[in-house]
């Protein structure tokens, strides 16, 4: 197997996360209040998030914010992880392309996650909160912030996608094993989740509807702050550890990316690999495409609307200017649960909004057939979610093959897939399959949204 790996040193970690907004031409619209339709300020988001992170999430003149020595201590535990060459798969694939991946599966939970969990549970620990809870889908955000949270003495409850939960039990068993309390979402424990049931007795969850339950049991619990995953800019600001590490790496390497490819939830991960690479375009009128590979089932960018709405089922959050499918929208149960998610992150939205970067839909069997080719050739098994950044990759070679020019793809590996072998049982059995968004769903989903300007 040949590869090639470039490794950075611990004095390599970022001492600052990178705030992209500032460099934004047209910056994200603001949230609104859901009752007063009214733009917030960082003090409204202090019931729901520590201070800290409010500030962080409104901050639109800061282009760097200080990583705080505890949180890198932390992050010296994984970090800087590898930039490889995968020379193997360009092998098989015929292509002149080079490619690149940033290998974020090599941290303690396997996926990038932890990058933005060990910060928030920092900022809650230093304001004195003692719980936590969040939502998960797949299970990787919530067993990073397990370990996060047990890393500063929290206590933690996380709700889990109820088809995730009975898909993927060795994630739950992780966040158990790490000491925070796992319910599938939607359960009985919250009236966000009381109402889905006896509405719907048979859902199997979002992570829009695990997000409501998390955020109720926060506001109804004495010293108690909510955690996201995704979506929220200061989120997508933990994660610009993963693309200012690739910088450095990609010059060791003496390239520079062409194309930068990751897999698009809510736009953790994406933002992660993309924003530092974006700025060189905004900043510098650098020619690179950027581009998110997002679930057919689940097409937010693809095929979703840009308005107001909100990041929850229920309509507890703040209504946030995203490209969205509906907050009622119910994706499929594809095994990509990190990527059922109705909308896209207010910073990532307007980045679509003004055509600075692209998005491709990937249907559930080509992400497996991206998987498997991977895992062959470069010896990871990703994360079905990774799988479709890798499913866009390969697309990307092998267009570059039937042009016959050379092209240098950067992707994402934001996680591999050792707790998701039961998707691939699945799959080498025969039993997955595709599922298709009829304009009749879509419609209707969007149909119900309140028109906000």
């Amino acid at each position: 197997m040949n590869r090639k790996k470039f490794l950075l040193e611990e004095k390599d970690i970022p001492t600052a996360w990178y705030n992209i907004i500032p460099d934004m031409e047209n910056k994200p619209l603001l949230p609104l209040s859901p009752q007063t339709k009214q733009p917030l300020k960082p003090e409204d988001l202090y019931p729901i998030f520590a201070e800290e992170l409010s500030k962080q999430e409104l901050n639109y003149t800061d282009s760097w914010i200080e990583i705080p020595e505890e949180v890198r201590d932390l992050y010296k535990n994984y970090r800087p992880t590898p930039l490889v060459r995968a020379y193997a798969l360009e092998k098989a694939l015929d292509t002149p392309a080079h490619i690149y991946f940033k290998n974020e599966s090599v941290s303690p939970i396997g996926s990038h996650k932890l990058n933005s969990a060990i910060a928030q549970a920092y900022y809650c620990k230093k304001q004195g909160v003692t719980n936590i809870t969040t939502e998960t889908g797949a299970g990787q955000w919530g067993a990073a912030l397990s370990y996060a949270a047990k890393a500063f003495g929290l206590e933690l409850a996380v709700y889990m996608v109820k088809i995730s939960y009975h898909q993927k039990p060795y994630r739950r068993s992780i966040m158990q094993t790490f000491g925070a309390q796992v319910i599938a979402s939607p359960s009985m424990s919250t009236k966000a989740g009381r109402k889905i049931i006896t509405e719907n007795p048979n859902y199997q969850g979002s992570l829009g509807t695990a997000i409501s339950e998390a955020v109720e049991l926060a506001l109804q619990t004495p010293n108690c702050k909510y955690t996201l995953g995704s979506v929220l800019n200061h989120v997508m600001l933990h994660q610009t550890v993963i693309g200012l590490e690739a910088e450095k790496q990609m010059e060791m390497a003496g390239e520079y990316p062409d194309v930068v490819i990751g897999c698009f939830g809510g736009g953790s991960n994406f933002s992660g690999i993309a924003f530092p690479f974006l700025r060189h375009k905004l900043t510098e009128g650098k020619d690179i495409r950027i581009v998110a590979a997002e679930p057919a089932s689940c097409p937010k960018l693809t095929r979703g609307v840009f308005q107001y709405d909100f990041g929850d089922e229920a309509g507890y959050t703040p209504l946030l200017p995203m490209f969205t499918l509906g907050h009622n929208f119910s994706p499929a149960n594809i095994h990509a649960g990190g990527l059922r998610y109705h909308g896209a992150g207010s910073i990532v939205s307007q980045i679509m909004k003004d055509g600075l970067m692209e998005a491709v839909d990937i249907k559930q069997l080509d992400t497996f057939e991206a998987a498997k080719l991977f895992a062959a050739t470069e010896g990871i098994i990703p994360a079905p979610e990774s799988s479709h950044a890798i499913a866009a990759t390969i697309k990307e070679a092998l267009q570059a093959k039937e042009e016959g020019k050379p092209r240098t793809i950067l992707f994402n590996l934001s996680g591999h897939g050792l707790i998701d072998m039961a998707a691939y049982d699945q799959f080498i059995a025969g039993d997955l399959t595709n599922y298709e968004l009829t304009d009749e769903e879509l419609n209707k989903s969007i149909s119900r949204l309140e028109p906000i300007i």
